[in-house]
């Protein structure tokens, strides 16, 4: 019974260091000047953290390209001057940014997955609103929230709301016309911005 009990604190301690709160909110004129629209066609990519020595998945976010790219970063830890932030979503989110922000979580103790899936401009409109919408999100629940905002989307009825990564992206990756990509990067495991590199 102890050992269960410390089990779930552990389990617990883990959700809660992938996931660290935050309440941003960047000036108008911040965000204006760095609102960065993509080139490509409309998208959604859900991003899953993962623990190298289990396996599991340790933190979500969700990068939206519609008429502006942002990522939708629940209680997430990223944070540059170039990427103003407004309670959990990141704007300006150019192929630099992007890379920096996916940089800064694959480490030597996480690799990170980015599955992205080509949607209907009206959909990715939609999730940037509710992104937009959806407020500050407390410690450990990353998922929840991704799960909750995506299955709000047309298409997306079979996304469960759920509280571990790893059911989100299995989910996620049962949609037609996803594409995978894993990252392995073997840098220091530290949670800072001095090696990542955010250009305009």
């Amino acid at each position: 019974m102890v050992w269960r009990r410390l089990g779930a604190l552990v389990l617990l301690g883990l959700c809660l260091a992938g996931c660290a709160a935050d309440n941003k909110w960047a000036p108008d004129e911040v965000v204006d000047r760095y609102r960065y629209r993509h080139s490509g066609p409309p998208e959604l990519a859900l991003i899953t953290v993962l623990n190298r020595s289990s396996g599991n998945g340790a933190h979500t976010a969700l990068m939206i390209s519609g008429s502006e790219r942002v990522i939708f970063d629940p209680a997430g830890s990223f944070s540059h001057p170039r990427v103003p932030e407004r309670h959990d979503v990141l704007f300006g989110v150019t192929p630099a940014a992007e890379a920096g922000f996916l940089d800064f979580h694959a480490r030597e103790t996480y690799d990170v997955t980015v599955q992205r899936l080509e949607v209907p401009a009206a959909t990715a409109e939609l999730a940037l609103s509710l992104a937009r919408a959806n407020g500050p999100v407390r410690q450990a629940q990353c998922t929840t929230m991704t799960a909750r905002l995506l299955s709000k989307l047309p298409g997306f009825e079979s996304i469960r709301t759920t509280w571990f990564p790893d059911n989100l992206r299995r989910d996620f990756g049962k949609l037609p016309g996803v594409r995978e990509e894993f990252i392995r990067d073997d840098d220091p495991d530290v949670k800072s911005l001095d090696h990542v590199e955010v250009l305009q």
